[in-house]
């Protein structure tokens, strides 16, 4: 027998509770460095469309508020104040500008916005063939615009204009559709109507499909008809779409400019079809007045602003 030894015998092993390794401590790696450099990607496409935003909206707003209050002559640029808003104000074209621009959007929310609902609601009956109902409705709004006023102004012609041949076969005169100041302003809110309603049907259409069938069911046990389940169950359950479409539209509406000036010049019968848009286009084309140009544009985008921010309130206290 051998005598002990104070040394370890390799061939033993040592049966003491060995302590758990732990790692070293992570040290924190700058937390905004970090998710910066994780969404790389998402920030250069994001600092991207704030570049296009800040060239192509912003500075055009911000120089729009400089122009407005100066003028320039000769390359020289001086601060004039609020004689911009004065010379606009004296032109005898702005009260007739207001009121054509005004009269423009009653009559295309008349038609524009109750047209493609009606169009949306008789589309959602079907149970077939949607799908090409849709592609129809909406094919005008992928025409250009200039080639759908062309069109336009093709049927609206007095002498062999297809509208016209309409009306001869029921004996009724043809119509200077165009010409005429009492029917030129309705005969550009059709045409720009046909142009723009494809967009918005598609909008209700989608909101339509998303109203629980059993309303309708429900509203047919109490014996409701056709209006009253649109009245009490179609415009409750699609409200908040139809006032925003409404929002929309009224700001598109006051800014309308390609119809009137492709399909009567602009101007229109005795200024019939004279509208803020087109008064700003003449400022700033023709007459070379860019201050006025400005200050103009600015007046519209001021009342369009205070108008969206009275409704944005009102919906809110609403929901409230």
């Amino acid at each position: 027998m051998s005598a002990p030894t104070l040394t370890k015998d390799p061939a033993v092993k040592d049966r003491r509770p060995r302590k758990p390794r732990t790692r070293a401590p992570h040290l924190p790696d700058g937390g905004f460095g970090k998710t910066l450099r994780r969404n790389l990607t998402a920030h250069g496409f994001l600092i991207g469309a704030v570049l296009c935003f800040a060239f192509f909206s912003w500075y055009p707003i911000v120089r729009e508020f400089l122009l407005a209050f100066q003028k320039t002559e000769d390359g020289d640029v001086s601060w004039v104040g609020w004689d911009n808003f004065v010379t606009v104000w004296n032109d005898p074209a702005f009260g007739q500008a207001w009121r054509n621009t005004l009269w423009f959007t009653v009559l295309a929310l008349l038609l524009g916005f109750v047209v493609p609902f009606v169009t949306a609601l008789i589309i959602n009956e079907f149970r077939h063939g949607q799908g090409y109902l849709r592609l129809l409705v909406y094919l005008p709004v992928m025409l250009p615009p200039t080639a759908s006023v062309l069109l336009f102004k093709y049927l609206y012609d007095p002498g062999y204009g297809m509208f016209n041949e309409i009306l001869g076969v029921f004996g009724v005169p043809a119509q200077q559709w165009l010409q005429d100041p009492d029917t030129a302003m309705l005969s550009v809110v059709v045409a720009s109507t046909w142009m723009n309603m494809g967009g918005a049907t598609l909008i209700y259409l989608a909101a339509l499909q998303g109203v629980p069938g059993e309303l309708y069911e429900a509203a047919e046990l109490d014996g409701a008809g056709l209006f009253r389940k649109v009245w009490h169950v179609t415009v409750p359950q699609t409200r908040l779409i139809l006032l925003l479409m409404l929002l929309m539209q009224i700001i598109a509406t006051m800014q309308v400019f390609i119809e009137p000036f492709l399909l009567t010049g602009g101007a229109g019968p005795e200024g019939s079809t004279t509208t803020v848009v087109y008064l700003i286009y003449q400022y700033a084309f023709n007459f070379n007045n860019y201050g006025a140009a400005a200050a103009l544009g600015l007046v519209l985008l001021v009342l369009l602003a205070g108008f969206s921010a009275v409704y944005t309130k009102l919906n809110r206290a609403d929901q409230d």
